[in-house]
């Protein structure tokens, strides 16, 4: 086929800045659909073709034209950038200016991961009429949750930290060609990218960040500097207008993507509450056994291989998605013909499944009771899990000091050239401060599908402390995979919007959200629950002062002596979605 190209077409905003946008567009009589996406890593090297999008060449032969446009601010556009601030007008202006066009046929879709994603749930909150199917891909459509903060209130300072200086590094590289900035600012964020773990080892305060201060201001001011959930993190939540929304999505997510809580959320908020049927009814769901970073786009990682069918590739995501856009943007039913609402990569057996929705229709939630006759403090303690109702009482002490965090292994870290995803927990299995509860060897097979939450009874020295929570899948060899966590600062127990002191030694029942997994634990594994104080540096670490976390240093940071109460009185438990198939 023949097709024609245009570089550095100028598309123009309300506010008449002019965004660069590249377009190519097969060569043919008839008006064409177009499939957008916008980038702030620079169009010239968007990766159309790996195993995260369709290649150009497959979206050409389907009939599609192809635009990738510059966001605001970055490589060849004008204006400034501003994280999300301006995605959600410029991305509805640019769907409509590319409907307007004469060898379009009215109907734009969008597609793309990470950033790329989230400017589609920002397009669809503005409800660009031309806008009629979105592939949102490892995203979020509320920003506090993530990526910048947690479900629990805390910071994620791995990805804050990590992707403010990788990002205020090429803001830097732009003002010193166009000669606004200093070399020497340049030289510093460069080598604390060429760094990486240095970013999560910076002195305290976490607010106090210069570098990216001078060039990516937001990041200080909001993302680090807004630790409720307030107002201006629910203008950049497209499911505060949930009702209004009528665009299908196909959402596409993995089990270690630091966005897997969000992508299970917006699937399931959409299909329940979107504005018309056949939004909802338009909502599908693919879950891999995927992290954020390039080797987890394969689904081998170190201490874990999932299998030849694991990949991105293997799951053949660009097919898919061509096939969804067809159904929505062609008019197509047929195109999703035999295709599911809901596909997952079910670990343990290693399988790719067909469901009809999320959570499973036939979820059997069912509780694990943190048990034990003595103190559970390491896995050599003597913490246990068992579905019997506890009728015994005891009281778990540990020493959190925000001096000695327990460091993050693998799970959902965003870090730029470190180690994500289904990594081995024993190197923090002989810390006090860690409580390890574990069933006795399976017998049989036991698959855990769906939301993952702990139930906990706690108190503590502190005014505000954290407790974490994780779900391990302990292997007949020994190896402690981490499936799924979670974390809860307790002034937020009430509402992210409305912090709330903690009376010190008062008794709370808390929950913190491990978000989900898809898991059969195999015979002859153990069940593994840890309960802590920290995951860093996945999230920021508590000062137990019940202060402004991001403006002390370390040395204004306390200990707090923190407790789990579990027995008949408190039945502190984890709640497993169980299914029988």
């Amino acid at each position: 086929m023949k097709y024609g190209a245009s570089f550095d077409v100028r598309v123009p905003m309300r506010d008449g800045t002019e965004l660069s946008t590249n377009i190519w567009r097969p060569e043919t009589d008839e008006p064409v659909p177009v499939l957008l996406t916008r980038t702030p890593y620079d169009k010239e090297k968007v990766g159309l073709g790996t195993a995260l999008m369709p290649s150009l060449n497959a979206m050409l032969r389907a009939g599609y034209a192809v635009a990738v446009q510059d966001c605001r601010g970055t490589y060849g556009s004008d204006g400034v950038f501003v994280p999300h601030v301006d995605d959600a007008s410029d991305g509805a202006d640019t769907v409509a200016w590319l409907a307007g066009q004469e060898w379009c046929d009215g109907s734009v879709g969008m597609f793309g991961p990470s950033y790329l994603g989230m400017v589609q749930m920002l397009a669809v909150s503005a409800k660009p009429p031309a806008l009629k199917a979105i592939a949102p891909m490892m995203a979020s459509a509320d920003l506090y949750a993530t990526p910048w903060r947690s479900r629990g209130g805390a910071l994620s300072l791995d990805t804050v930290l990590g992707w403010a200086t990788l990002m205020a590094l090429g803001e830097a590289q732009r003002g010193l060609a166009q000669g606004r900035a200093d070399v020497e600012d340049v030289t510093a964020l460069a080598a604390r990218v060429a760094a990486d773990r240095s970013l999560r080892n910076d002195p305290t305060p976490v607010a106090e960040q210069p570098l990216i201060s001078a060039h990516l201001p937001w990041m200080v001011d909001v993302a680090i500097g807004r630790p409720d959930r307030d107002e201006a993190w629910r203008e950049l939540s497209a499911l505060e207008q949930i009702a209004s929304i009528t665009t299908p999505a196909l959402h596409i997510g993995g089990w270690y993507d630091l966005f897997i809580g969000e992508t299970l959320r917006d699937f399931t908020e959409m299909r329940a509450g979107a504005g018309t049927a056949e939004a909802r009814e338009g909502q599908r769901l693919i879950v891999g056994p995927w992290s954020h970073s390039l080797v987890g786009f394969v689904g081998y990682f170190p201490d874990r291989d999932f299998g030849m069918a694991a990949g991105m590739d293997a799951a053949a995501l660009g097919e898919q998605q061509i096939a969804f856009f067809d159904r929505w943007l062609k008019g197509r039913p047929d195109a999703l013909e035999g295709r599911p609402a809901v596909r997952l990569f079910v670990m343990g057996i290693d399988q790719w499944r067909d469901e009809p929705d999320w959570p499973l229709p036939d979820t059997d939630y069912r509780s694990y009771y943190l048990e034990g006759d003595g103190p559970a403090n390491s896995a050599a303690g003597a913490g246990r899990l068992s579905t019997a109702e506890p009728t015994g009482d005891f009281v778990d002490t540990y020493l959190y000091d925000p001096r000695r965090p327990v460091p993050s292994l693998g799970g959902t870290l965003m870090s730029l050239t470190g180690y994500d995803g289904p990594a081995d927990q024993r190197p923090v299995h002989d810390r006090d401060d860690v409580l390890v509860f574990t069933t006795e060897v399976l017998e049989e097979p036991m698959e855990v599908t769906g939301p993952v939450s702990a139930r906990l009874f706690v108190s503590s020295s502190a005014v505000d402390t954290d407790f974490t929570a994780k779900l391990v899948d302990v292997h007949p060899d020994g190896r402690a995979i981490v499936l799924c966590d979670g974390i809860l600062r307790t002034r937020y127990r009430e509402g992210l919007d409305a912090p709330r002191p903690m009376t010190p030694g008062e008794v709370y029942e808390i929950e913190v959200d491990l978000i989900a997994t898809a898991n059969v634990f195999l015979a002859g594994h153990r069940i593994t629950v840890e309960i802590s104080s920290s995951n860093f540096p996945r999230y920021d670490r508590n000062s137990n002062t019940g202060g402004v976390i991001a403006q002390e240093h370390l040395a204004d940071m306390v200990s707090a002596v923190n407790r789990i109460h579990r027995g008949a009185e408190y039945p502190s438990r984890i709640v497993l979605p169980v299914v029988r198939r």
